[in-house]
């Protein structure tokens, strides 16, 4: 992942989302990485491609293995990737005969790939509560200042008198369809990547679509049917829900930030910010925040439309383009989650009884 503001030492505490960023952390990639290759070996074992004794002697050198970091990053910045140079060193730790059937029938694709879902899945775990719990503050919400007075506003301007719980309703509703659809994204999304070097499993023959289904199940993901390689949709889709729910969350942060201006006073919020030279200010920094993380997740998710046209069957350009999107949208959108909670919470009051 590139150095941004969601690793900075200065900025990180406001806009980064730790529990999600430690999903993106080397560590996390090489875990998942040697998950890969030691349920592989399981899996071909028991589709009978090579004996269970040397399945198990590969699943062990997968467990707990620490690769040369140096001469890993050498191998990166050779290969593009870190898996030849990872495949090679457990070569020469496992040292036996179970060594060369390590990695059978797979490429690095298929390695990084399933990597990067088997993580993903773990990311979903984290964002789905959070998201039910964002739809469960926006009903106290509505339950504390519901019936309350507001000025509607159309094009900024002052429109029609209505309830307050009509604009938490705004705010609330474009996140319950986002629950909604969030199963059947993440059905998408939770898929194995294995396709061999050419997408067609040809070094496993009539074995591939076994070992694929075995594969998948050992490591808890769905069986796609077929290689991804170069069909990126299924992260695109996962991406654009992703940045559905940061705009909905930037939605709340641009109204907050606008029903806090002092002439119009119609929110009031606790612990807002405070400035260097002005002392009477009070700045609604969440809202602010929302509004950033947002746009961000929109900028990076055109990107990654871009990083989806993978020529034949495979693309190295438009796959490290894709290294470098995917995981930013991730952190921010889990760090508009935080963020949109604790500006909720701070709510001391909205609309005039």
């Amino acid at each position: 992942m590139s150095y941004t503001v969601l690793n900075s030492a200065m900025s990180s505490t406001l806009l980064s989302d730790p529990e999600v960023a430690g999903l993106f952390s080397a560590d996390a990639d090489l875990v998942a990485m040697l998950d890969f290759e030691a349920a592989l070996a399981e899996a071909e074992a028991e589709a009978g491609v090579f004996s269970s004794r040397l399945a198990q002697q590969i699943a062990a050198a997968c467990r707990g293995f620490r690769p040369d970091m140096v001469r890993l990053d050498a191998g990166i910045s050779r290969d593009g990737m870190a898996v030849p140079d990872l495949v090679a060193q457990l070569r020469e730790a496992i040292g036996t005969e179970a060594s060369k059937y390590l990695h059978f029938g797979a490429t690095s694709q298929d390695v990084i790939d399933t990597s990067l879902t088997s993580r993903l899945q773990r990311v979903n775990q984290i964002l789905e509560p959070r998201l039910l719990n964002v739809c469960a503050s926006l009903a106290h919400l509505d339950k504390r200042f519901g019936t309350n007075q507001l000025m509607a506003r159309t094009r900024m301007q002052s429109a029609l008198p209505i309830l307050a719980g009509h604009r938490i309703h705004s705010w609330r509703a474009p996140l319950l369809d986002l629950s909604d659809d969030f199963g059947q994204i993440q059905i998408a999304v939770h898929a194995l990547q294995f396709g061999g070097p050419v997408g067609t499993l040809d070094r496993l023959g009539t074995k591939g679509p076994e070992i694929r289904r075995l594969l998948a199940d050992c490591l808890g993901l769905s069986d796609p049917g077929t290689a991804w390689h170069t069909d990126r949709s299924r992260l695109l889709n996962y991406s654009f829900w992703l940045t559905k729910l940061a705009t909905a969350l930037g939605k709340i942060g641009h109204d907050i930030m606008l029903m806090a201006q002092d002439e119009r006073a119609e929110i009031r919020l606790a612990g807002a910010g405070g400035s260097s030279a002005m002392a009477h200010k009070k700045n609604p920094v969440k809202a602010e925040v929302l509004l950033a993380l947002a746009r961000f997740v929109s900028t990076l998710h055109a990107g990654l439309q871009q990083s989806a046209l993978h020529e034949q069957e495979r693309s190295g350009t438009n796959w490290t383009l894709e290294w470098m999107l995917l995981p930013q949208i991730c952190i921010a959108t889990g760090t508009a989650l935080i963020t949109v909670q604790a500006l909720l919470a701070s709510v001391d009051a909205m609309g005039q009884n």
